[in-house]
């Protein structure tokens, strides 16, 4: 018991040092942005918004949150019965929020395994269900990335300049993760050397104690993830829809972008180049170890849309538009995620 209260007390701690440098992190970007630009007319120009696109570029952030809610519940679905789709949307936007306040987006998916175990499902059937969702997001964006590469190469380099070598090196480690992924998600060994080494860890850093029953528990994981996989491999066209969805769930907000583009009254570059660029920020950036990409996003995007967003608009362009991408979504993902720990109905209900 007094080991267990240590390990809460030290999770809580580290919890808490994250939220800490997630704040002190955004507060910097704040002080960076504001300082060269007059608040007040970013003020302004957040007012005199279209109220049209405005409403659109906010339903396309929540979207993009839910749509992978939908993808979580649509997997499930083949594996569980009775999964209710808006508690997979709470899961989505409990992934998200910690995903935004954890370096490299590592504590979104631990978060939604914890709060899916609690409800019941299998961590068998939710860890396959969760690594599917994060291949696929990984691989669709490595698509468009090369995609970029080899039908807008000139553009593209003439737009990014400097940051051509990170938007390589982004690509690259998306490209890396999708493979190592494929290779965990096939081979049920290293799945098991995965867990154990996790579990070696855990124990070196006094988060848990030796227990032979725990690696029962993972060769038990390990043969409920292998049998969920053979089911999935059955239902291909399944997957590939959801290939399909998590490719609108990326251009999602892409289109954001462009959608506050067009809200400030703003001509001269079409669809493709807006969301392009702003695709090529989120590949960039994507792996880098900041919570939440802060400061390098809104660095990145400052250079790539300075021809784009004339008219003195760039910075008022950054604000609305990280602020309802990023921002907007991760403060309903913090209430959601504070409702999930006050309250843990029963979602979730079994065959």
């Amino acid at each position: 018991m007094k080991r267990q209260l240590t390990v809460n007390k030290k999770n809580i701690r580290k919890q808490g040092i994250q939220l800490l440098f997630f704040l002190l992190l955004m507060l910097l970007t704040f002080h960076t942005i504001f300082r060269k630009n007059d608040f007040h007319s970013i003020l302004s120009a957040a007012g005199n918004l279209h109220p049209l696109c405005l409403l659109s570029a906010a339903f396309c952030a929540i979207f993009f949150v839910c749509a992978e809610g939908y993808m979580i519940w649509y997997l499930l679905r083949l594996t569980q019965k009775g999964v209710k789709l808006s508690r997979c949307f709470a899961y989505s936007f409990i992934g998200f929020f910690f995903s935004g306040i954890t370096p490299s987006a590592t504590g979104g998916q631990p978060a939604q395994l914890v709060a899916m175990k609690k409800d019941g499902i299998s961590l068998g059937d939710s860890t396959l269900t969760l690594m599917t969702v994060a291949l696929l997001y990984k691989f669709v964006l490595v698509l468009i990335g090369v995609g970029l590469l080899c039908f807008w190469r000139d553009g593209l380099h003439t737009c990014l300049g400097s940051y051509t070598a990170l938007y390589c090196f982004g690509l690259f480690l998306n490209l890396l993760l999708v493979a190592l992924l494929l290779l965990v998600m096939f081979h049920g060994k290293w799945m098991e050397k995965l867990l154990l080494s996790a579990e070696k860890t855990g124990i070196r850093f006094h988060l848990c104690s030796p227990s032979a029953g725990r690696r029962a528990a993972f060769r038990q994981i390990v043969a409920d993830y292998q049998s969920a996989l053979r089911f999935f491999l059955c239902h291909k066209p399944k997957i590939l829809y959801v290939t399909l969805c998590t490719f609108l769930q990326r251009c999602s907000l892409f289109l954001l972008t462009y959608l506050i583009y067009c809200g400030m009254g703003l001509t001269g570059s079409n669809a493709f180049t807006v969301m392009g660029l702003q695709a090529s920020v989120y590949i960039a950036v994507d792996m880098l170890p900041l919570p939440g990409s802060q400061g390098i996003s809104e660095l990145m995007y400052h250079t790539v849309f300075l021809p784009v967003f004339t008219g003195g608009s760039l910075p008022a362009s950054m604000c609305i538009t990280r602020g309802i991408s990023f921002y907007f979504p991760l403060i309903l993902g913090a209430i959601i995620t504070l409702l999930n720990c006050r309250s843990r109905p029963a979602y979730f209900h079994s065959r």
